[in-house]
């Protein structure tokens, strides 16, 4: 699976499970660490350890792929390390604190719309 691809059905998955304002930046062009952050915030932390379970489990079962290395999953934010994908899942508080999305403002915003589905 290309890391676009995994990318994709990474926000496909957050997507059933609820997460909020979900965030894909293209990051390929500006570090060798990943090709792309998935970003998400879950409604509290018993919600962001259910994506983090949920995305795991389904990207195991459905495709063979396991994170690299897990960390935070007592906190108010857990990542997923696929390599070619790092996902972010935060509480707002942590989201807004952390602000990946203007640290990493040079990266390219990948349009994932066609990949969620209206409430």
């Amino acid at each position: 699976m290309t890391s676009r691809e995994l990318m994709e059905n990474i926000v496909k998955i957050a997507d059933e499970r609820k997460a909020v304002e979900i965030t894909a930046i293209g990051v390929e062009n500006h570090t060798t660490l990943t090709d792309y952050f998935v970003i998400m915030t879950g409604t509290s932390n018993t919600h962001i350890r259910a994506l983090a379970d949920h995305i795991e489990e389904n990207l195991t079962r459905q495709f063979g792929e396991e994170p690299h290395h897990v960390e935070g999953v007592t906190s108010n934010w857990v990542l997923l390390d696929y390599s070619s994908v790092v996902v972010n899942i935060f509480a707002q508080d942590a989201r807004e604190l952390f602000a990946l999305e203007r640290l990493w403002a040079d990266g390219t915003e990948i349009d994932i719309s066609n990949l969620i589905k209206p409430n």
